[in-house]
């Protein structure tokens, strides 16, 4: 809880932990899927024409996502810090982004692709904002590692997006295509 971001964060478990901002993630995400129809929640999950490379790909983010979420559990919040109004503010923003996402796939007729509301400025703004929202969980406990190794997972969420990507094309075809070629992968860039 210092003045500027620590390399490594202070183990510790305590009531104003990193937990307090995750648990917002682990409530919204289940609770998204189970307000889905079925149908929308099928295809939002769909990892079937993914290959054998792009799973293990996809494993290796989530294990390090996991890994910054067990060592965010066991950090203190950084209350009274600029990181932490930092961080607070990219993770509202972040969430709020990913449900307005969200809402935005969900209102997309099954048949076509999704390109409405944030994807119309993004190809990918759940992923997007849910990236924003775990920076911002790091920059709130204060911790340049949590940073860097967060950011370091998400060059292999890169390839579970590319592996997304390539399955609408084959769902899509040239309006995906046209698609992609309008809007960047990740809002600004890409």
């Amino acid at each position: 809880m210092g003045d500027q971001l620590e390399f490594f964060p202070a183990l510790q478990l305590t009531f104003f932990g990193g937990w307090l901002l995750l648990i917002w993630i682990w409530v919204l995400q289940p609770t998204i899927l189970l307000i889905m129809p079925k149908e929308v929640r099928s295809r939002l999950l769909d990892r079937s024409t993914f290959t054998k490379d792009q799973k293990i790909l996809t494993g290796v983010s989530k294990l390090l996502v996991l890994i910054v979420q067990i060592l965010v559990i066991l950090t203190p919040l950084a209350i009274g810090s600029i990181e932490f109004l930092i961080g607070l503010s990219l993770f509202i923003l972040g969430i709020v982004g990913e449900v307005i996402a969200v809402i935005n796939f969900k209102m997309t007729p099954l048949d076509e692709p999704v390109t409405q509301g944030l994807y119309k400025v993004s190809r990918n703004p759940q992923e997007t904002m849910l990236t924003i929202a775990f920076f911002g969980v790091c920059f709130a406990v204060g911790s340049w590692f949590l940073i860097f190794f967060f950011g370091f997972s998400r060059i292999f969420n890169h390839f579970h997006i590319l592996a997304q990507e390539k399955a609408c094309l084959k769902e899509y075809g040239d309006a995906y295509q046209e698609y992609m070629k309008k809007v960047p992968r990740y809002f600004l860039f890409f």
